[in-house]
């Protein structure tokens, strides 16, 4: 993908994630991995405003190149998943509602639909809270993906990732929906949760999912 298409791919993401409720105005961020670095998306432009020069390049040591505009504030934690994680390679970070209630509570989104899995395992563990744009974020977030493609971040938002702009929208999507049945549920009265067997055997099915096989 040339280095526009990338540019181009990282302002449709954003964008999808406000029609898609995910989040508003400036809040969140969406990048994807380029080289050592990666392409992020600039602070406090709103995303209907974006062009491919806003889009901004930081290195494997998070430095933006001369002349750019300044990251979004969030982007030690897509930096840090990039090293951490090498088969991911785009991030979105967002505020859904549903979600950010779940992180507001500092609970796990648990198994109270099968889509769970499709993070990557039993639960959307909550990371954390520590102050937004720190170090100490991002490490809470990591801890809180391990083995995992979400996460919510305490009193704060949703964390999905993937291999691809379009399967990391997919987990965040999926994941907003899940909480809002969460949410939905515990409204009306207590939800029985699917067990760890079952969420195993749902697991391993999502490995071979679209793929042709009996699904």
């Amino acid at each position: 993908m040339s280095d526009r298409a990338a540019r181009e791919a990282v302002i449709a993401a954003a964008r999808r994630t406000v029609a898609l409720g995910l989040t508003h105005g400036t809040s969140g961020n969406v990048s994807v991995r380029d080289g050592a670095g990666l392409l992020i998306t600039p602070t406090a432009l709103a995303y209907d405003e974006l062009a491919p020069a806003d889009i901004v390049r930081l290195d494997a040591e998070g430095r933006p190149e001369p002349g750019q505009r300044a990251p979004s504030t969030e982007w030690r934690i897509h930096r840090d998943i990039y090293v951490a994680r090498p088969e991911l390679g785009a991030v979105v970070h967002a505020h859904p509602p549903y979600a950010t209630a779940i992180a507001a509570l500092r609970r796990d989104l648990p198994a109270v639909h099968y889509m769970v899995a499709l993070a990557g395992g039993s639960s959307v563990r909550c990371a954390a809270y520590a102050t937004f744009g720190t170090a100490e974020l991002s490490a809470a977030a990591l801890a809180a993906l391990d083995g995992r493609k979400a996460c919510l971040l305490a009193n704060h938002g949703l964390v999905a990732a993937g291999v691809d702009l379009d399967e990391a929208l997919r987990v965040a999507e999926e994941t907003e929906r899940v909480a809002q049945v969460y949410c939905l549920a515990l409204a009306a009265g207590t939800p029985c949760l699917l067990d760890d067997a079952e969420m195993a055997r749902v697991v391993e099915r999502f490995r071979s999912y679209g793929r042709g096989q009996d699904n």
